[in-house]
């Protein structure tokens, strides 16, 4: 790629996207990686069981979910540290210890979701768990210890781009506008069922590890406070792309099985392609649906497990970066590996995926208080006041990150209640 400095002056469109293009990357690896596999299944069941009446609930999500990213974006290019080694600075090590702990029990349970959708999409086509499982880690594995950051961006960035099949699955489900219409305009908000959904969605778009893993992925790539407008348009595209896929795929199941067979429960990705056969067919559609579900749960893969590395190597003090290599980074690559194996190692005993996949959500909900907390008084403490929230944008962002802890809570909590 040029240069930005070796585009002529006199093409100043050209100059902005050259510029962009060499920024952006950590925000739509990050986002594409958001629309994994639990957010999937939680996608599906809400267009199963409510239609249309979701779809507003995934636009309003798009500011809410770039707010809280663009906190994570501003505290790496101005400071130059990761997520972990902020909350060490500024809260001492034990709320670092904490904030890290949990962020690697969540990062494991959602690669646990992951790697659950990866076995399905191998059982489509006949191929056993075990041999998914194994090329699945192996891939993941080849890519980190042999990629520098930028490389392993390109093949997550790669990997995600076969979630566009979810876009054609839409289209090709023929939903019906006054339906959606309708859906959009009457929301049965006093249903504890809804809400419950409601909830579980917010669970589903904002993910602990995607604050660690862009803050982070900033400071690895080597951007600078000079590169914020771009990475905030990095950002907001991938904001953009991943709420069109959730929108895709609820649309998807509302304008069939959520038509036809309301209220039907669809608990795992099997559940979705079996119900969704009838109506989309078992040739084109299918593969399409396994291309999109296996692009999903690879680059949310690559996503968690990085996080998590980047998240202990910060406050544990050693060496976290990809361009360093396995020889100056031991623990680094050492502890990828280890998330990487022992989940598929679990995921190939366990025989109850589907409760696992819904325990991993409740889990999420219930870290979203801690994790969205401690990035708000980051922004407040850690950012020079050009950078900080202030005033009334910071009173917004501040209610923003309350109500979503709180909707968290209240959907952790249900689902615990289902589970018992």
């Amino acid at each position: 790629m040029a240069h930005p400095s070796a585009v002529p002056e006199h093409l100043p469109s050209l100059r902005w996207w050259v510029r962009f293009l060499s920024v952006a990357g950590p925000g739509i690896v990050v986002m594409l990686a958001d629309t994994d596999v639990g957010s999937i299944v939680t996608a599906a069941q809400s267009g199963a069981s409510w239609g249309y009446r979701l779809l507003l609930l995934q636009i309003l999500l798009v500011p809410i979910l770039f707010v809280v990213q663009d906190l994570t974006v501003r505290l790496g290019l101005v400071t130059g540290k990761g997520h972990g080694e902020l909350i060490r600075e500024h809260f001492g090590p034990g709320w670092a210890w904490a904030s890290v702990s949990s962020l690697v029990v969540a990062c494991a349970g959602a690669l646990l979701t992951e790697f659950v959708g990866v076995v399905a999409v191998g059982q489509f086509v006949g191929v056993p768990a075990w041999a998914s499982l194994a090329l699945a880690a192996g891939f993941l594995l080849v890519v980190v210890w042999t990629g520098s950051y930028r490389r392993v961006e390109l093949v997550a960035i790669l990997l995600g781009a076969f979630e566009l099949a979810f876009i054609w699955l839409a289209v090709a489900a023929h939903p019906d506008g006054r339906a959606v219409a309708t859906g959009l305009s009457h929301l049965p908000i006093r249903d504890h069922a809804y809400l419950y959904l409601v909830a579980a969605n917010i669970g589903a778009v904002l993910m602990p590890w995607m604050v660690f893993y862009q803050q982070s992925a900033v400071v690895d790539k080597g951007l600078g406070p000079e590169h914020l407008h771009y990475a905030r348009w990095d950002t907001a595209v991938g904001t953009i792309v991943t709420q069109i896929m959730m929108a895709a795929i609820l649309i998807t199941v509302a304008a069939t099985i959520g038509t036809t067979h309301p209220g039907t429960s669809l608990g795992s990705v099997e559940e979705i392609a079996n119900a969704l056969t009838p109506f989309l067919g078992s040739g084109t559609a299918h593969v399409l649906l396994g291309l999109g579900i296996l692009g999903a749960a690879m680059v949310a893969s690559v996503v968690v497990t990085l996080a998590a590395a980047w998240g202990v190597g910060e406050v544990a003090g050693y060496r976290h970066s990809l361009d360093q290599g396995p020889r100056a980074a031991p623990w680094f690559y050492g502890l990828f590996s280890l998330v990487v194996v022992t989940t598929a190692v679990v995921v190939g005993f366990v025989k109850d995926l589907v409760s696992l996949t819904i325990g991993v959500q409740v889990m999420n909900a219930l870290l979203l208080p801690l994790v969205l907390g401690l990035l708000f008084q980051l922004a407040r403490r850690a950012l020079p006041p050009p950078y900080r929230p202030r005033g009334a944008y910071a009173a917004v962002v501040g209610s923003l990150i309350l109500v979503v802890s709180v909707l968290g809570v209240f959907g952790g909590l249900g689902g615990i209640l289902r589970i018992v």
